[in-house]
Formats: C-alpha cells, structure tokens, sequence
C-alpha cells in the first residue's frame, strides 16, 4: 500500500476542540506521523491548503437495504454513496429481508461489506424476531457475529415489557439500544407531521406526542435498567426536552438528529413532494429550532443520516401511498456546514465531534479520531466549495431527496478509508 502525505491542511481535533495546520503521514493504512513540513520519499503527496483534515465522518444510521431490497440501494452502492458523502465508516440497519435478527445475516452483510464496500460497514442486529416487537433475538449471538447496536429500526418494540428485557440483556452483553420512537397508536395512517400545514393540505397528520411519550418511555426504562440508550432521529422540540432533562438527572441517553430535521420544515411538504415524505416527518419550526439548540447544547450528540434510498417507481405516487425516507449520505456534510457551521450554530470542531468521535464512542468502535496508530479513515472537507445538489450526480441508486437544486457551500473533496483514496472532487494530485 503506498504512503499517502497530506500536506498543509487545517487539521480539525474534535476532541481537543483545535484546529490546527498539520502534515499527515500514512503508511500501512494507518496514521504514523503529523507535524509540520514533512517530507516522505515515495509517499502520494496531497496538498490541501486551506482545506479541513478531519476524522473520517461515521454515520451511525444508514440503511443499506441488502439483503432483499436491492433495488433501491446495495452495499456496494451505498458505500459509494458515502464515500461520495465524506464518510468512511457507517452502521447499517436491521430491517432488511431477511430481517439481520440472526447472526447469519450479520454475517452475509460483512461478507459483502468486504467484497463490496469501499468504506466501514458496522451491521446493527435487530432487538425482536422480525422486528415484531415479541420475541427477543440471540442478542450475544449478534453481538458475536459482529452487531455493534441493536435496534428494530422502522419499528417501535411497543410493549414495554419486551423492551425492558432488551435493555437488560443488551446492558449485560454490552451493546447500545437504537430506539425508534413512535407509538404507532398516535401516528395510525399519518403521513406528515399534524398541524396547520396538514390540516390546510387534507393529508392525515403524525402528532408530535407520538414521539414524544415513546422517548419519555425509553429513558424511564434506560433509566431502571442502566442500559445505554441511544435515540434515533429526534424531531420534536418536547423530545429534546425530556432528552435534556434526563441527561441532567445522569441517564445514560444519547440521541442524534437528521440534516432534513433540523434544516426543513413540514411546510416543505406543501408541493407534495413524496422525497419530503420521512419518519418521523418534518415538523414546525419550532421543532426545528429546538432540534437546533439541541446541537448547540450538545443535548444532541449525534448529526446522522437516516440515509432511507427508495426506487423511483416507489416514490412517483400519491403522497399518501409512498414510503417514508429520503436519501442522505450525498448531502449531509453540505447541510452541515451550510445550515450549522455556517450560521455560527456550531463550531467546526463541535459538528466534526458530532459525526465521527461522538457515534463512535456510542457505537463501541475505534473510529473517528486523528491520532497516531490509528486507521488513516480521514475526510477532507473545502469549506468554500459550492455546488447545487444534483440527483443526477449522486453515487447511489437513492435519488429521492428534496434538496435537488439546494446550493451548499462546505463539501468534502477527499475521503480516504485505510489509507486509500475512494473518493475525490476537484482535486488534483
């Protein structure tokens, strides 16, 4: 493998909170050296001045969609995606088909992801049998297999009772629980989020308390059990409030939020666009705003993707009868940096911690740092690169995005997974 220098960057430390001009030295796919004015015989030399050297990005919510819905998204296509994104690890979601509830589809998905795949894939085991919420899967057989979570992603595990006892387990074999919150009585038929907007377009509406008392539900139970909680894509100002407020109390919670969450309103649904089309769905910008200052506080650790492809034939439908989710791993480091950084919202080093140390950490997986020995997983990112999101352009089969159009400024140029170059844009070396 040969020696890769990347020069005269701005090196970006999410966990010393710096940034600072470094070489970067790798060799054997790993980081040997950083420091000043390095100079290497026979290594690639990159120069990047003026551009950001960070960690390579980690996506802790992805969904592949291989096994069985290979149509909309592959492993190979979706670690395309990534790395097109700036990430160089990302976990992927059980409810394929088979559902990953057992260690034979962990272990087909790593297969591939190593055959296939041009960045890290993490596989999360599912909680139940199928995702039905009833039975608890072989969790240490998971967790054996190579499951580094576990959740019923899509799917709520609704009796408590069942939920407990996965919290209890998954404490014992030491894996985090993702939670989907949504208390499916609440949200029924619902299609976007219930208010105003709904109301005036005559589409059925999701309450906003349809997440809100299932993440109230989940922190008491993390909370009996001592199990680390992680909740997924949170939406409503009224779940960073109890987010908050259990954190302060010393609840082991953690919970992440989506580019389209904190950057789209439920007004965005008013052309009937079925890419706006998400669960949970857009809300009011109140919720957005909460969402935001969640960030901001750091009540909100995690900036992922919920990177949800579908086939076009499945999206060009009636609102009511497409499938939720919207492509995400293309735009979000634009989104980030556009609607965060940007704004003065976040720190440069305060969005990279979101999306690479902070879901490590969560996860259990040695990701996301910059330091001596480590997997030379790095991203680099042009923050005065601009460019129009273009469908057309994106590496995976998902298209259905509702940012096509949007002008981002702040992209990743290079992403480098194991001291390989997998991806470029606009650079020349």
């Amino acid at each position: 493998m040969m020696k890769l220098l990347i020069k005269g960057g701005n090196l970006i430390d999410p966990v010393k909170k710096r940034a600072i001009i470094s070489d970067v030295l790798v060799d054997g796919g790993k980081i040997v050296a950083t420091g000043t004015d390095l100079e290497v015989d026979g290594a690639m030399v990159v120069n990047v001045p003026g551009k950001l050297v960070v960690p390579g990005f980690v996506d802790l919510h992805v969904h592949l969609r291989e096994p069985g819905f290979e149509a909309s998204e592959t492993i190979a296509t979706g670690t395309l995606a990534a790395a097109r994104g700036g990430f160089t690890s990302v976990a992927c979601m059980p409810n394929t088909n088979p559902v990953a509830d057992n260690s034979a589809v962990i272990i087909f998905i790593r297969a591939r992801a190593k055959e296939k795949g041009v960045v890290n894939v993490f596989p999360v085991g599912a909680i139940t049998t199928g995702s039905k919420g009833e039975e608890l899967c072989e969790m240490a057989g998971l967790k054996e297999a190579g499951a580094v979570a576990l959740s019923d992603d899509g799917r709520t595990v609704a009796n408590a009772a069942v939920m407990y006892r996965a919290m209890q387990y998954a404490r014992m074999i030491g894996l985090p629980i993702i939670a989907h919150c949504e208390d499916v009585n609440l949200s029924a038929k619902g299609v976007m989020h219930e208010g105003y907007v709904s109301t005036i377009l005559g589409l059925t509406g999701i309450p906003a308390a349809a997440e809100e008392v299932m993440v109230a539900r989940d922190i008491i139970l993390a909370e009996a059990t001592g199990c680390p909680l992680h909740i997924a894509h949170v939406s409503a100002a009224g779940s960073v409030r109890l987010i908050r407020q259990a954190r302060a109390r010393g609840v082991t919670v953690t919970a992440e939020a989506t580019p389209h969450h904190f950057t789209l309103t439920d007004q965005a649904v008013a052309g009937f666009d079925t890419n706006t089309k998400v669960n949970p769905p857009l809300r009011t910008a109140d919720d957005v705003q909460a969402v935001r200052n969640g960030l901001r506080d750091g009540t909100i650790d995690v900036i992922a993707t919920d990177h949800a492809p579908h086939a076009p034939e499945e999206k060009d439908v009636e609102y009511e009868n497409a499938p939720f989710g919207m492509a995400g791993l293309e735009t979000a480091v634009g989104l980030v940096w556009t609607e965060l950084v940007n704004t003065g919202i976040l720190t440069p080093w305060e969005a990279v911690a979101k999306m690479t140390v902070n879901p490590a950490r969560i996860l259990g997986i040695p990701k996301g740092e910059l330091v001596l020995g480590a997997d030379a997983d790095i991203t680099v990112i042009d923050p005065a690169w601009e460019e129009e999101v273009d469908p057309k352009q994106f590496a995976g089969k998902g298209r259905n995005t509702p940012f096509t159009g949007r002008l981002l400024k702040g992209l990743p140029v290079i992403t480098v997974v194991g001291g390989k170059i997998v991806f470029k844009r606009g650079v020349e070396f």
